[in-house]
Order: structure tokens, then sequence, then C-alpha cells
């Protein structure tokens, strides 16, 4: 299931939702006009590598992102949960809990996964806390997603909580999964996706503030 938007309208403009998504375009658009060669060296200077974690490279870490699928996959979810969100946190409180969500998310995938010398890099962290925080604050709202089944593709109007709720149990059960495997390769980082999520929940029920009548 792919999520194309929500029902719920922002009530202000998520100034600080198109900052994020607008940095992160411009440091991917860096990024690929970059020799090879200093690519390489790029996601490794700026990519969280867990074996010799860095403050510095967790945080920026959140900005640059593997290739264009998932950029754009990333920054949807974004686009589509992080209004909402920041309407009802406001702005300056909706970009310290996506900081935090991030660097918490990072630290999860550092701890399931210490000896890594594959730089772990992407918003997905981050963007995990915005949907759990999003499930907390609207658990009656509902997402429009794009289904593909076998040779059935239709557009489709499901409750956020089932949304969200399958795609947590999803990143638990594969992050179970991966560790039991002790693969210890790269791929999608499930623990820090299902950290973040978790995260977000918390800091939605301690940053929210009061409903619009």
């Amino acid at each position: 299931m792919i999520p194309l938007r929500d029902v719920i309208p922002s009530r202000t403009t998520p100034g600080v939702t198109i900052a994020l998504i607008a940095a992160n375009v411009l440091v991917f658009l860096w990024q690929i006009l970059l020799p090879e060669g200093d690519q390489e060296r790029f996601f490794m200077v700026n990519g969280l590598v867990p074996a010799h974690f860095s403050w510095t490279a967790a945080f920026t870490s959140m900005f640059v992102h593997a290739g264009p699928v998932h950029a754009v996959s990333n920054l949807l979810c974004l686009w589509i949960f992080g209004d909402n969100v920041e309407d009802r946190m406001g702005h300056l409180r909706f970009l310290a809990f996506y900081l935090l969500a991030g660097l918490a998310a990072a630290l999860a995938q550092t701890w399931a996964d210490p000896t890594s010398t594959i730089p772990l890099v992407g918003a997905s962290g981050a963007i995990a806390g915005v949907m759990g925080a999003y499930l907390l604050l609207f658990p009656h709202s509902r997402v429009l997603v794009l289904v593909f089944l076998v040779l059935f593709i239709d557009i489709v109007e499901i409750p956020a909580v089932i949304f969200l709720g399958i795609w947590f149990v999803m990143q638990l059960l594969l992050g179970v999964g991966r560790t039991a495997a002790e693969s210890g390769g790269g791929g999608v980082a499930y623990w820090a996706h299902a950290a973040g999520f978790v995260v977000g929940l918390a800091g939605a029920a301690l940053l929210r503030r009061p409903r619009w009548d």
C-alpha cells in the first residue's frame, strides 16, 4: 500500500514540514551531482556508521538518502502526515520533536547492529516518529492509499489506525526477523522505524496542544 493523502486539511501553513522537505531535496540534489568517488565519501561522512557512532552523523544522516525512490517515499509520508502533526504541536515543538525522533531512531538501529560499518541514511526514523504522533493525535482519520494486489490496482480509503498499525507491526516483525537471522548487512533499518514510531507516540502525548474547537 502506498499512501497518497489523508483527509484532514491543515489549519496553518506547515512551514517546518515544508522546510524539512526542501532541505532533504536540496541535499539529495547536491549529492547526486557529486562525482561517484565523492558520493561514496559523502555517505561515509554524513551517514551514521554504527560501529563509529557520532552525534553529528546521527543528525546529518536524517537528510541523506540512498536514491530517488528512498527520498520520494520518505518525503511523501512526511508531507501527508507532517502538516497535521505540526498543526497540533506548533512549529518549534514539531521541529524539536522531529529531530529527537530521528536521533532516537538512530540510537535504536545502532543498538540493534552496533558493529555495522554500513552508513545509515534517510529521514525514515524521524518520519516514523511523525507517523506515530499522527496515530495518537488523529486516531479517527482516514488515508487514501494505492493498493496493488496482483493484477488489481485501485485507490481506497482506509482508517489511518489500520494503515499505521499494519506498518508498525511489519517493522517489528521484520526487525525481529533480521536480528534472528543475524544478517548484519545493509538494507532497511527496521529497528529505527519501530523506535521512531514509539517515540512519536510518546512525544505526541507530551507535546500536543489543546484541540481546536
